[in-house]
């Protein structure tokens, strides 16, 4: 079996000392998990590890550590797969193919050791979105029946384990502690794609015109990398930008609607984006009043573009390209449909031979089992090879 060397991040508030590397060497096979490595340490050398865990099978998710810089879950990142890491982000430059480093999450305060402080951050701000279904009235005599295709598009976030490993890598909550988060926006959109809700436009009007709401994301991807369930939180907070934008048509005060839209429409005109009509038209043109303190904010950014000749003043007034026939071609007949469709990339509901047969065209051997209407354009496949249809 081969040897690795456990490097584990120790700290004790109390004890008036710097954080420090405590450094074991551990004989185990390779597929067994970092978690075993670490409670064989503790159980055998040094009992006051401190590590929270449970289940040991990925699904209570008390042991999200960081990982060679990488945020997971203790107990299903084996120790091959860990080693093999090497320098990630946060991890040490000198780390080899049998060092293990382990850390505590980020973002949020330690308590001790690998034990961070999850009340004071990941669960209020869990509670700050209400987290929970608000029924429609009046209540029926019987259980509430959900369409499947609603069923099947809350399934992704239903999939959270609240295991912290977004909130530990968000960029956003890195610059502002106040950001709601990833985790949290996540299971508001559990409850915006659910049709027994009853607060859909108070949630998302909530959401909207928070100044640490859902806008303040900046699309880093960190959370879609970091979460061992596959809820892609970032996918989430899109889907609450733009059914609130959309559907619902709320003019946040952050904003957010003006600017996607300008973005749309900027990508609609010329068809690469013209980043100098971005801004002023996020906020109503060039010479709107809304416009003007932010145009004269961003002179110090323009400035030193056109110092370094990363821009020239005939590009930034004059976009030298315009929108092909094939762009417009495709914003109609997105624009054309009479309902929007979106991407489940983690699950369709249907079995997989299910989908096969319908997609052919094949009719479904039980005629009490009714099969989903099939859809004018091939639908892309998601995780696991199954297609998805969302709402």
């Amino acid at each position: 079996m081969p040897d690795y060397t456990l490097r584990i991040r120790r700290y004790n508030p109390h004890s008036g000392e710097a954080a420090h590397w405590d450094e074991h060497v551990v004989e185990l096979p390779p597929r067994n998990s970092v978690l075993d490595a670490i409670l064989m340490v503790k159980a055998e050398r040094d009992g006051s590890i401190g590590i929270r865990c449970s289940c040991q099978q990925g699904i209570c998710g008390s042991c999200g550590v960081r990982i060679n810089g990488r945020p997971g879950l203790a107990c299903n990142t084996h120790l091959e797969v860990a080693a093999g890491r090497r320098a990630g982000l946060g991890g040490s430059a000198d780390v080899g193919e049998t060092v293990i480093e382990v850390e505590p999450m980020g973002n949020m305060p330690v308590i001790r050791d690998l034990i961070v402080d999850m009340d004071a951050v990941h669960w209020k701000k869990i509670r700050r979105v209400t987290p929970w279904l608000m029924p429609k009235q009046p209540v029926p005599e019987r259980e509430y029946i959900v369409p499947h295709d609603s069923m099947a598009d809350v399934t992704q976030t239903m999939a959270c384990i609240q295991c912290g490993a977004c909130v530990s890598d968000c960029l956003s909550m890195e610059v502002d502690p106040g950001f709601i988060g990833p985790a949290a926006l996540a299971k508001a959109y559990r409850f915006v794609g659910d049709p027994r809700d009853d607060q859909h436009a108070e949630r998302l009007w909530d959401l909207s015109r928070d100044p640490q709401g859902m806008y303040d994301c900046t699309h880093c991807f960190n959370c879609v990398q970091a979460c061992p369930k596959g809820v892609a939180p970032m996918d989430q907070i899109m889907r609450l930008r733009r059914i609130a934008g959309s559907d619902f048509e709320l003019r946040d005060p952050n904003n957010g609607y003006r600017h996607e839209h300008a973005f749309v429409d900027n990508i609609k005109r010329n068809g690469l984006l013209h980043e100098a009509d971005l801004l002023p038209d996020s906020y109503g043109g060039k010479f709107h009043p809304r416009a003007v303190p932010e145009l004269i904010s961003s002179l110090p950014t323009i400035i030193t573009a056109l110092a370094r000749r990363k821009v020239t003043p005939r590009k930034a007034l004059l976009h030298p390209h315009k929108a092909s026939k094939e762009v417009k071609r495709i914003f109609d007949k997105v624009d054309g449909r009479k309902q929007r469709f979106e991407l489940n990339l983690y699950i369709s509901g249907y079995d997989e031979a299910e989908e096969q047969m319908d997609m052919a065209h094949i009719p479904h051997p039980d005629p009490s089992i009714p099969a989903h209407e099939p859809h004018d354009d091939p639908e892309p496949k998601g995780a696991g090879g199954e297609s998805e249809r969302r709402r």
